[in-house]
């Protein structure tokens, strides 16, 4: 062995050459030494990389495409959604019309008042005693002079008796008193007695004639309450409910204010009723030359006349409290309409209007300008209206600068093709023709006031007789809307907006209250019967136009 060797061998550090250092460095700089030879390639990349990296484009692509395609898909459907809208917005709207009527209405006073007997009579027993019939049924007609209970007269009758016989008693005492007198008067001439005994003779003679007086003073007492036992009706009338049965005791003067019986007189009848002081000017006015004003009574609900009666006179004093006068006016009441303290509404006629334009109340909308009404009118929607329309927005959708896939024609021009074309598109009458189109514009009107379920308008309104105006419906109408109008033969209490007529809720299936001279129920006419449609179409036409996207106010500014 050699020196170095041996060197080596006993722990000396080797000597590294230069070249042995490079080989050592490129080892560290590239690892790819450590794998297997046959788990390399050249190069030095790993052979799943490639394949990894295909994976994530795929996927990355896929997801890309996915979303591309699902904004597709959402714009096709939001074109389909946009079409089938203003498809449904191009069909007429089922509506019911009335027409406009012109004619002589009242102009009343309003107010609330209360039916008060004319007369009311309670009967009260005049004589104590037991009572012995009770001559009436409860709630019974009554004439004046009736008898209606009886008290046992037998107590009262021989007190009678008693009178009579104290009577026949003083009479004779009185003849022999005159004939005393008489005898010493003569007696007194003749100069038998003295002038006092002559005196006192004639004193007795004239207190026996006294006595008579008093007895016939005392027949009379007995034969009036003779006859308070038997209690006659002092007024025609009715006879409430019997406070007494027969054979109680009854008593004279007693504290009860039920008396007996209470009897209220109805034919006629009163009632009562308060106006502010400002309108009296008016109701004196009106009864000027002893003109009789008209009076009609309604239900609590406003709706239904009860009566018609005339004011009989203004009370002489205002209630300072209130600043209120009662006012009281009188109706024959014949048929039994009116009970004693009845509520009731009552209306003070003071003058007719004659020509008076009417609608239901139904049809007045309100908005931002004022009232208005949708009438219907023959023929497609005017140019000029297109774009009040629901379906117009939609026609007008462009996309990229051109028109929606799915974009339909305006409504009106729709009516015209169909009208035209005479196709399945428009919907045939009985004779197999297209219909004939109506559209509904809007009017603005100024209301005076109502009565009933009807609404007098102002003489400046637009409107004319025999104008069909809608009642219902009008929640899906524009101005200019096409519509396909039918009769209403059930005019509503309230328009849709629930905006005016509330103060009538049970007048819906009522006609609008007849006062005199005032309304009578409208008999509207509808502008082509051919156009009524079945229920079923009616109800698919409400539910494909209730909630249409871009549906805007009318002109008038109406918010539905």
């Amino acid at each position: 062995m050699s020196a170095s060797s041996s060197h080596n061998a006993a722990g000396t550090i080797p000597r590294v050459t230069t070249a042995e250092r490079q080989i050592r460095s490129s080892a560290v700089a590239d690892p790819a030494h450590l794998l297997p030879e046959h788990a390399s390639e050249p190069g030095g990349r790993r052979p799943g990389s490639r394949l990894r990296l295909l994976v994530v484009v795929l996927i990355i692509l896929a997801i890309i495409g996915f979303i591309v395609w699902r904004i597709h898909a959402n714009n096709q459907a939001a074109a389909a959604l946009a079409a089938k809208q203003a498809a449904a917005a191009n069909r007429p709207t089922p509506v019911q019309t009335a027409p406009v009527q012109q004619k002589t209405v009242p102009v009343f006073l309003t107010a609330l008042g209360t039916v008060t007997a004319y007369n009311t009579v309670t009967l009260q027993p005049r004589v104590s005693g037991q009572l012995l019939s009770v001559n009436f049924q409860e709630g019974q007609n009554v004439k004046k002079g009736q008898l209606l209970l009886e008290i046992d007269p037998r107590p009262y009758q021989a007190a009678l008796d008693q009178a009579i016989g104290t009577l026949a008693k003083d009479e004779a005492n009185l003849k022999n008193m005159q004939a005393e007198a008489e005898r010493y008067t003569a007696l007194y001439q003749a100069g038998v007695v003295s002038k006092e005994t002559q005196q006192l003779q004639i004193s007795n003679q004239g207190q026996a004639a006294g006595s008579i007086d008093a007895d016939k003073a005392a027949i009379e007492a007995a034969r009036v309450n003779l006859g308070y036992t038997k209690i006659y009706s002092p007024i025609d009338g009715v006879v409430g409910l019997r406070q007494v049965d027969p054979g109680n005791i009854v008593n004279a003067g007693s504290t009860t204010t039920n008396g007996l019986v209470v009897i209220t007189q109805i034919h006629p009848i009163a009632v009562i009723f308060t106006l502010p002081e400002d309108q009296l000017p008016q109701v004196q006015q009106a009864m000027k030359g002893g003109k009789k004003l008209v009076v009609e009574a309604y239900d609590r609900t406003d709706a239904h006349k009860i009566a018609s009666g005339t004011l009989l006179t203004i009370d002489n004093q205002i209630d300072t409290t209130t600043g209120t006068a009662k006012l009281k006016a009188v109706f024959d009441n014949q048929d039994g309409g009116l009970f004693a303290n009845q509520f009731v509404n009552v209306r003070l006629i003071l003058s007719e209007r004659p020509n008076a334009l009417v609608v239901p109340t139904a049809a007045i909308e309100n908005g931002n300008q004022g009232d208005y009404v949708f009438v219907v009118n023959p023929g497609p929607t005017p140019p000029d209206k297109l774009k009040n329309l629901p379906g117009q927005a939609s026609a007008n959708t462009t996309t990229g600068g051109g028109k929606s896939k799915g974009s339909a024609a305006p409504a009106g021009n729709q009516q015209a093709e169909d009208e035209e074309e005479g196709s399945g598109n428009a919907p045939a009458g009985k004779n197999g023709k297209p219909r004939q189109p109506f559209h509904a514009d809007v009017v603005l009107v100024h209301v005076d006031f109502t009565i009933g379920t009807s609404s007098v308008l102002s003489t400046s309104s637009n409107l004319k007789s025999g104008q069909q105006v809608v009642v219902d419906g009008q929640e899906k109408l524009v101005d200019g809307a096409p519509v396909t109008p039918t009769q209403a033969r059930t005019i509503p209490a309230i328009n849709n907006g629930g905006t005016v007529g509330a103060n009538n809720p049970s007048a819906a299936t009522q006609p609008p209250a007849a006062g005199s001279g005032g309304l009578t129920p409208a008999s509207p006419v509808p502008p082509d019967t051919t156009n009524a449609p079945s229920s079923g179409r009616r109800n698919n036409s409400n539910k494909n136009n209730g909630n249409q996207n871009g549906q805007s106010a009318p002109s008038g500014g109406g918010t539905h």
